[in-house]
């Protein structure tokens, strides 16, 4: 499922977690939670969670290109390229890996 490379920010009040809304091929909307924005190869990533629907309840992780326009305004496109996503995906699992790793020491020191 292709995802409009458009994207809202839902900046209308503070929340602890920022979402964005994602224009789906079909016209309709998916919510989704900014996991992280993080750096891969030389460019950057954004990695969205859909908060409603079949692809939340599977842990469905989104992951664009990520860059903010002239006006500051974030953007996101799409992977076209198979290598360049997994390279992306990679990254992504390696933050996941850091962040349970981090976890379990924090724990240990409690």
């Amino acid at each position: 499922m292709a995802q409009d490379p458009n994207l809202e920010r839902d900046d209308m009040e503070p929340q602890e977690e920022m979402t964005v809304t994602l224009t789906l091929d079909n016209g309709s909307e998916l919510e989704c939670v900014v996991l992280t924005i993080f750096t891969a190869g030389e460019r950057d990533y954004i990695a969205l969670l859909p908060m409603n629907g079949p692809e939340a309840e599977e842990g469905e992780v989104y992951l664009y290109r990520y860059f903010e326009k002239e006006d500051g305004q974030p953007n996101l496109e799409n992977i076209e390229d198979d290598e360049e996503y997994e390279i992306v995906a990679d990254a992504f699992d390696e933050l996941l890996d850091d962040a349970e790793y981090d976890e379990l020491v924090d724990e240990d020191e409690e």
